[in-house]
Formats: structure tokens, C-alpha cells, sequence
């Protein structure tokens, strides 16, 4: 398999499809909204988004199955899956906040070895192979040198359904305004991972993340010389609820503080 190639597909694919999503933005109304949980939301647009992601992928990659957001019937692979999350930051778009993404994995058994996370309004296509560089728009990406989290910038999200951690992640988030340069909420933890990746974010940190979220970002992290773990710096991110990316050298002090609140 030339996953080169195939990642440059997936992010022609990812554009085609952001443009679509661009174009109905300005369509959509309250009554196109429905809810598949407590603040959970959907649209047809992410519904319209994810058939034309899947149709296209599995043309490239016939013997894949697939793990997507809004389609938990479809069939998984015995070895490939694509991880697919058709529109991240759905709350976002349909407030029209001009933040929210495509993000585009491909699982070989437990291991993710392709990511493509695309930013519509911005058109800044992330993305990466296993055993390649980390790119966005066609330019390689690297994770800051920053050494402290008192001079880092971090990104979180906050639970919309999960409120069982709401305590200690209110209180390191309280630590975190105090010791480092600010948390920032994007609304999309794909592009959160991103932005780590590209060097705008030193670290990510969030609970009740689906592998869709992550998958795709993650390796992109990676690529670009970054670390992500777990809450208490194990593996298995991808299905593991929780998740924390950073440039690598503030990933030790982060774990330890957040050890303070989240315990075992």
C-alpha cells in the first residue's frame, strides 16, 4: 500500500467535501437540528457529508470497513478500518462559528498509520502517514520547543454529556489560567490536535472523546515529533475516552499536575 498516496487522495477528497459543507452553512435552519443525546447535535449536513466520505473511501480502499460517527452500523474490517468523522464541531457550524472540521483516519488492526484533519473556513488541510513527515497545505509541521507550561499555551474541550470528571477537570482547569499562558475551547478536538502538531497549541487535553475525535489528529501529532498518551501516560487514546497531546517536552510536568486531580 503506497500511503503516501493515499493520504494525498484523502485530502483531496476531505476539500471536495469541506466545499460542500461551506456551501450549506448559510442553509441551515433550526428545524434541520436534531438531537442524538443531551447537547449532542446533528445535521443533514453531517449526514449528507459522511455518505459522500464513505462511498469515495471505500472506492480507494475496498476491503476497509469503517468506525463513523453517525453511521454505528456499518461494517468494520477484519484488518483496515477508516475512522471517520464527517463534520467535528457540529455545534459550531450550526451557530455558524467559523471553526469546525473533516477528520479522516485509517486504522491497520489497532494501529493508526494515516490522518487528515481539514479546517473548512480556513481551508488548512493537516495531515500525515506513518513513517512520513506531518504536513498542512503541502508544508511540513513541527510541535514547539517550548520546555515549561508556564509559557504554554493549551487547548482543552469541555463535557457536554460526561459530567462524572467535572470536578477535578474544573479544578486543573482553574490550576492551568494560573500556570500557563491560557486554555483555549476551540469546539473541535481534531483541530485542537492539529494546532498542536502545527505548533500554534503546546499541548491538548480532553475526556469523553470518541476514537473519531482523535484518531486522525493524533497521528498527525505525532509525525510531527509530539507525544499522546492517556491521562496517566498510558496507550490506547484512540478508544480510551481521554487524551493528551503535547510537544513532547511539556508532557511529563502536564501529567503531573493533572495526577493531582485526576487519580486512578
Amino acid at each position: 500500500m503506497d500511503l503516501k498516496l493515499l493520504t494525498e487522495q484523502v485530502v483531496e477528497l476531505s476539500r471536495n467535501v469541506g466545499q460542500l459543507i461551506r456551501i450549506e452553512v448559510d442553509k441551515l435552519s433550526e428545524s434541520d437540528v436534531e438531537y442524538k443525546g443531551t447537547h449532542n447535535l446533528v445535521s443533514y449536513v453531517d449526514k449528507k457529508s459522511e455518505d459522500m466520505l464513505i462511498t469515495e473511501l471505500g472506492k480507494m480502499l475496498p476491503e476497509a470497513g469503517f468506525i463513523a460517527e453517525e453511521d454505528d452500523q456499518l461494517p468494520r474490517g477484519k484488518r483496515y478500518n477508516w475512522i471517520v468523522d464527517p463534520l467535528d464541531g457540529t455545534t459550531n457550524f450550526i451557530h455558524k462559528i467559523p471553526l469546525y472540521s473533516i477528520s479522516i483516519a485509517l486504522n491497520d488492526g489497532d494501529k493508526t498509520v494515516l490522518g487528515v484533519v481539514y479546517e473548512i473556513n480556513l481551508k488548512e488541510c493537516f495531515y500525515a502517514w506513518k513513517g512520513g513527515p506531518a504536513l498542512m497545505n503541502g508544508d511540513k509541521i513541527h510541535v514547539t520547543e517550548t520546555a515549561i507550561l508556564d509559557k504554554s499555551l493549551i487547548a482543552t474541550g469541555f463535557p457536554y454529556y460526561d459530567y462524572s470528571k467535572l470536578d477535578p477537570y474544573l479544578a486543573l482547569f482553574k490550576d492551568l489560567m494560573q500556570s500557563s499562558r491560557g486554555v483555549r475551547r476551540l469546539g473541535s478536538a481534531a483541530v485542537d490536535l492539529a494546532y498542536v502538531a502545527a505548533g500554534r497549541f503546546e499541548l491538548f487535553y480532553e475526556y469523553g472523546l470518541n476514537p473519531w475525535d482523535v484518531a486522525a489528529g493524533a497521528l498527525i501529532v505525532k509525525q510531527a515529533g509530539g507525544v499522546v498518551t492517556k491521562f496517566h501516560g498510558e496507550p490506547g487514546f484512540v478508544f480510551g475516552k481521554e487524551i493528551v497531546a503535547s510537544n513532547s517536552k511539556v508532557h511529563k510536568e502536564f501529567l503531573e499536575k493533572l495526577a493531582h486531580y485526576f487519580i486512578s
